[in-house]
């Protein structure tokens, strides 16, 4: 165009270019602040697939189609994969900050234990962080997050809920029945970092204690 004096669409026409090409100008990318969200979101519950990070933005206040999400989703490669685990090199431990009250942050989780006659049972312990009490141990053959939830409202009314609880990666602990119950209730759930069980050190001891000194006795 420059040497010749051609117009654009004359110049197009010869090289054999849609001149609809060479406007074409990149859009800007409107999806930064919701992109870094969704990210944040899935490295925050490591278990949650795209509908459940779509209904934890609506609880934040950002009201985006479920289709939008779905593609940022997938764009960043957020899909749960199955992973062989790998040895890494020792990381420095997380100091989780001390509670300064009863009923301020709670733990839980399974024991995982057999009867005589072989059939397996488990317990739901309890552990109040502060005062080192256990309100609870819920004790079945079978666990799940229905009857967590049964748990927790039994002790609502006896000494109410804390703000926080802290917990495993577990099914039981990540699924919607749990999720959606701390959510109405305004408890916060803290989930420990995927193979670092020091997170939740003070259950896993009183579980080892409780095993021990009760499930073999």
């Amino acid at each position: 165009m420059t040497c010749l004096g051609r117009s654009i669409r004359k110049a197009c026409f010869l090289i054999g270019l849609p001149q609809a090409s060479y406007d074409y100008r990149p859009a800007k990318d409107r999806d930064g602040e919701l992109r870094e969200k969704i990210r944040e979101l899935a490295h925050q519950r490591r278990r949650f697939g795209c509908p459940r990070l779509h209904l934890l933005l609506w609880r934040e206040g950002i009201a985006v189609n479920h289709k939008r999400t779905e593609r940022i989703y997938r764009e960043e490669r957020l899909s749960l994969r199955s992973r062989k685990r790998k040895k890494t090199a020792a990381m420095n431990r997380a100091i989780m900050p001390a509670s300064a009250r009863p009923n301020e942050k709670w733990f839980m989780d399974f024991v995982t234990d057999s009867i005589v006659t072989g059939r397996r049972f488990r317990a739901l312990a309890i552990i109040d962080d502060y005062s080192r009490e256990c309100p609870v141990i819920e004790v079945d053959t079978s666990l799940g997050g229905d009857r967590e939830v049964s748990v927790l409202e039994r002790l609502t009314e006896t000494r109410g809920l804390p703000d926080a609880i802290t917990t495993d990666n577990g099914p039981e602990f990540a699924g919607r029945a749990l999720d959606e119950r701390a959510y109405r209730r305004g408890v916060k759930l803290n989930f420990i970092r995927p193979g670092k069980p020091i997170e939740n050190a003070f259950a896993e001891s009183f579980n080892g204690r409780f095993r021990s000194e009760v499930t073999t006795a």
